[in-house]
């Protein structure tokens, strides 16, 4: 039976075509936006294939630098002379300035638009990337890493909001997923070539291939993705202070920041130490054998967009409380022995991480309507600073107390974000039967 907020989609829908044709029958439309502005639902972009592997593309080149390091950090340890917290925070520093930019992005894209910042924020990353090249000590390449964060939310917060403009209701989860499948590829991608590039070459080389990546991906995204039809521009910083005042008192988005903190904490504290991990004895893991563990990435790819469709079903809030569970699960089964059982442990924990993503954008882009990119950008911002923070905790515990403690840290920090969700998350939303 249909839910009665899809009936409330529709609703405001026929209400933005209607106001639409009054606006037709007034006079012809001006070229610049206007307070209020809508359009038939047949002017929405139909996802032809083309479209949906563009989609996936923006996902694919805007993590494709930001988790790559994760692969060579014993090589980055020894080479730098880098402590373990050092070399964790290559990580950390990327995800600290995407957390700290996410919000400005926000409020820019909702003054200037979206299609052109996303390509020339990808084209951006491509700058600090190939300046790696040249680094020489631990501290430069931790600012590189920084500079390369910044220029991640012009894609990550932009696409989100494009998204949730540019497409009906019933196929903004699926499209929604498609991205989130393609920065999942994306992730595994930097990780996997990374890992293999320093197998024949030198890793600051490598780096440079890395950069030529971003730059062909700059032309693919310029080339495929439609421009915005939805748009309306928010001029005046008094109007994007009003949204942002509005939005840090919405009860959904403080809800989904704070789980998203507790997501990324766990996924680049598990992912980031379990490389030193297993680089030590018994294990002894080379840069290309720690590059293929991020296989199981790949799950993602297909996990996500299987969670487009049960999302609807089984609704957000469950959704979540299933798979915070599974990716705890998987975490604690890191804890065994064998290799191959570490590996099963990750492909676990990484489809309930994956899974929780996805439905918690899913949540943001139905509960907020108003000022959607800065919505994402403070999420984002919450999100990445959860994962500064399980690179720099995680480094402390995985010092401290080997890899159990850092399970540990992992564990209870996931179990406050299952509690967040079964405590705060509405039981009845869109999305849910």
């Amino acid at each position: 039976m249909e839910s009665d907020s899809l009936r409330s989609i529709r609703y405001l829908a026929a209400r933005y075509t209607q106001r639409l044709q009054m606006q037709r029958q007034s006079g012809p439309m001006t070229i610049l936006p206007t307070p209020i502005q809508a359009s038939s639902s047949d002017d929405y972009i139909r996802p032809t294939l083309l479209l949906v592997l563009t989609v996936a593309l923006v996902g694919v080149f805007a993590f494709v630098q930001v988790y790559s390091v994760q692969s060579i950090l014993p090589e980055l340890q020894r080479d730098l002379h880098a402590s373990v917290v050092q070399v964790g925070n290559t990580v950390g520093m990327t995800v600290l300035a995407v957390a700290l930019m996410s919000p400005f992005v926000g409020m820019l894209s909702d003054a200037v638009g979206r299609k052109w910042l996303i390509v020339g924020s990808v084209f951006a990353l491509a700058v600090p990337t190939a300046l790696i090249t040249q680094v020489q000590t631990v501290h430069g390449l931790l600012l590189l890493r920084f500079l390369q964060g910044l220029a991640v939310p012009g894609v990550s917060v932009v696409i989100i909001a494009y998204i949730g403009e540019e497409f009906r209701s019933g196929l903004m989860v699926r499209v929604m997923t498609i991205y989130v499948a393609g920065s999942v590829l994306g992730g595994f991608l930097g990780r996997f070539l990374m890992g293999h590039l320093t197998e024949f070459m030198a890793w600051r080389t490598a780096f440079g291939v890395m950069a030529a990546l971003n730059l062909a991906g700059a032309v693919v995204v310029w080339r495929g993705l439609p421009a915005s039809r939805h748009f309306v521009a928010k001029k005046g910083i008094s109007s994007s202070l009003n949204t942002l005042g509005q939005l840090l008192r919405n009860p959904s988005l403080q809800v989904a920041c704070a789980l998203g903190f507790t997501v990324l904490f766990g996924l680049v504290g598990l992912f980031t130490f379990v490389n030193l991990h297993l680089a030590a004895a018994p294990y002894g893991f080379s840069s290309g054998a720690l590059a293929n563990i991020f296989v199981v990435y790949l799950l993602g790819v297909v996990i996500t967009p299987m969670a487009g469709r049960l999302i609807p079903r089984f609704g957000v809030r469950r959704t979540v409380l299933v798979a915070v569970g599974i990716s705890a699960a998987g975490v604690l089964l890191t804890l065994v022995q064998p290799a191959w059982g570490i590996v099963v442990a990750l492909a676990i924990a990484a489809c309930g991480v994956f899974i929780t993503q996805s439905a918690t954008m899913t949540f943001i882009a139905y509960r907020i309507t108003s000022g959607r990119s800065l919505a994402s950008g403070l999420y984002y911002t919450a999100y990445y600073c959860g994962g500064f923070s399980g690179a720099w905790v995680g480094g402390i515990a995985y010092t401290l107390g080997a890899w159990p403690g850092t399970v540990a840290t992992l564990i209870a920090t996931q179990a406050i974000g299952w509690l967040i969700a079964w405590r705060f998350m509405p039981r009845t939303m869109p999305g849910a039967r």
